[in-house]
């Protein structure tokens, strides 16, 4: 759709108008926000993810939120982060909480730290299947 001068009679119009077509109306914006909050509250981690999936799909909800003036803090940040892991991580979700301080620890940083758990335990599971391997051709 394009705007000519003259169906708009002021910069301020011609602004508004653009403004609507491109960001949507408030209550656009409003259903928007509602959404993207749901996202957020029920956001968990899938069967089968890895944690960069899981920050690459958190990322995105918060991005959009904060785009939509929705703010956080970072201790809201991290603790639905580790309330959205699977059982699998609950001992290393128990390690974080216990000897970290979630108010200052930034969102980079925890995804960090459970990006370097990942790859310790897919190591360990790389070599126990080895281990098996070698036990059963023995």
């Amino acid at each position: 759709m394009s705007f000519s001068g003259s169906q708009c009679k002021s910069s301020k119009e011609m602004w508004d108008t653009l403004e609507v077509t491109h960001e949507g109306t408030n209550e656009v914006k409003r259903a928007r926000k509602h959404t993207l909050i749901h996202e957020y509250e029920m956001f968990k981690m899938l069967k089968g993810e890895t944690i960069a999936e899981v920050q690459k799909r958190f990322t995105h909800i918060i991005n959009h939120l904060m785009s939509l003036d929705k703010t956080f803090e970072k201790e809201e940040f991290n603790i639905k982060i580790l309330k959205c892991l699977d059982r699998a991580w609950q001992p290393k979700v128990t390690a974080i909480s216990e000897s970290k301080d979630l108010t200052s620890l930034s969102m980079a940083s925890l995804f960090a730290k459970l990006r370097e758990h990942e790859i310790e335990m897919n190591r360990l599971n790389v070599q126990e299947s080895e281990d098996k391997h070698t036990r059963s051709i023995s």
